[in-house]
């Protein structure tokens, strides 16, 4: 039977997936639960009507949470008779109210009980994730993407870091790891089904530990015992140098590890990074930004930063704003601060004057900007391995390096979602 007669005998679900990485792994465990149901997700242009929506939604900004109701309420008006499922960070929190919704509300861990609440009806009281105990867990469920190329491994949640300005710990609870032996097993799926890059993610990777085996054990095991033409990247890691053993794992396996590292940087002055709670110096991040260059030529290092922290001085900016143009980061995401309730940082004197955050956030933009450009010339004439993953109207396939690097070419010279190795012409279209 092909595939469209396949789907003739599931019942249409809608996944709407706001946010994070991390968010993305669970989208594609969800789906694998849904399918065993009899469910299919749709993709984002069927237009058919579907029996049941999940908003797995994103709270890391109160913008954020607000987009994901809106969502909610949008996808109920389009579609009343569908079954609506409110889950995800936004689910969590106090400020999101959804009294007098018709939604099934489920915490970040009530993901995983998906199947057997759609199959028994029965609805559950709200648990959030801070409420849960505290162990390692098991998916029972492996990732699918039936409308994606690379695959988004879950290995971690939660976080114990609690910096000042994030919400995350109370959304998605203390720090825990997925059974080591169901995280190969899921990338080793993964691989099997065709997907040439697996992104292994967490809210904070580095922190995985499961029957004695850390983050470069789960990196160790999948390039020395899964064959195929694959690659793994690294969603984002932390800059402590506890963390520098990480680097020397993944030197080891240069045709395996995409040269890439998201290093969040915050703010670059360390008076700032101590408000913010972060566990780290700016001496710690130049010494393993160093590290990582030196093992891994050609690494993409990539960061976020915040400007108008509460109390950012202007002799603040300014020290953040030269550490920043050292660092020479092939990406940098620029974030204004904005207060979110429940963090301590809300709470903080010294709150920035918006036109003042406004100026130092484009100052901010236009050098990363200028480092990505430097970044892309640097690679000019360099071999790279490229993923195809789309071809426009225009009959032009766009890709990604193994150093993220975005690669354009014309569709008939390559081929779809394979590692293709091409040299790199930052100016013009291969």
């Amino acid at each position: 039977m092909d595939k469209s007669g396949e789907l003739k005998n599931l019942r249409p679900a809608r996944i709407v997936t706001l946010g994070c990485r991390l968010n993305q792994a669970d989208t594609a465990l969800m789906t694998c639960r849904l399918q065993q149901l009899g469910f299919f997700v749709q993709s984002d242009t069927d237009s058919a009507a579907p029996e049941l929506i999940i908003i797995n939604s994103c709270a890391v900004t109160a913008a954020a949470a607000a987009k994901s109701r809106q969502a909610a309420r949008k996808l109920q008006k389009l579609y009343p008779a569908a079954r609506m499922v409110f889950t995800g960070c936004a689910a969590e929190i106090n400020d999101v109210n959804l009294a007098g919704e018709k939604y099934l509300t489920l915490g970040n861990t009530q993901k995983r009980c998906l199947s057997e609440i759609l199959k028994t009806g029965v609805v559950p009281e709200l648990i959030r994730s801070r409420e849960v105990p505290v162990a390692n867990f098991a998916e029972k469920a492996h990732g699918l993407f039936p409308h994606r190329t690379r695959a988004f491994i879950k290995i971690q949640e939660g976080c114990d870091n609690f910096c000042s300005y994030c919400i995350v710990p109370y959304t998605r609870g203390p720090s825990r790891s997925r059974d080591f032996d169901e995280v190969i097993n899921d990338c080793r799926q993964a691989i099997a089904s065709g997907a040439p890059e697996i992104i292994i993610t967490g809210v904070n990777t580095c922190n995985y530990l499961d029957q004695g085996k850390d983050l470069c054990r789960v990196i160790e095991t999948l390039c020395e015992t899964v064959p195929g033409d694959w690659r793994l990247r690294l969603s984002s890691t932390e800059p402590a140098l506890d963390n520098l053993v990480l680097l020397e794992t993944m030197a080891k396996y240069p045709r395996k590890v995409c040269r890439f590292l998201h290093l969040a940087l915050q703010h670059g002055c360390d008076s700032v990074l101590q408000r913010m709670n972060r566990h780290y110096t700016v001496d710690d991040f130049a010494c393993f930004v160093k590290t990582a260059r030196k093992l891994i030529p050609g690494i993409h290092l990539g960061s976020d930063v915040i400007a108008g922290f509460p109390g950012e001085s202007d002799a603040e900016f300014e020290a953040s704003f030269e550490f920043i143009k050292h660092m020479q980061f092939a990406n940098l995401h620029v974030f204004s601060y904005s207060k979110r309730s429940g963090t301590p940082a809300a709470t903080m004197p010294g709150q920035v004057h918006e036109a003042v955050k406004k100026e130092r956030h484009s100052r901010l933009e236009a050098l990363g900007r200028m480092m990505k450009d430097d970044f892309q010339r640097s690679m000019d004439g360099q071999t790279l391995d490229v993923i195809f993953e789309t071809v426009d109207r225009n009959g032009i396939a766009h890709g990604w390096s193994d150093n993220y690097i975005a690669v354009s070419a014309p569709a008939d010279r390559v081929e779809l979602s394979k590692i293709v190795p091409l040299q790199y012409r930052a100016d013009t279209l291969i």
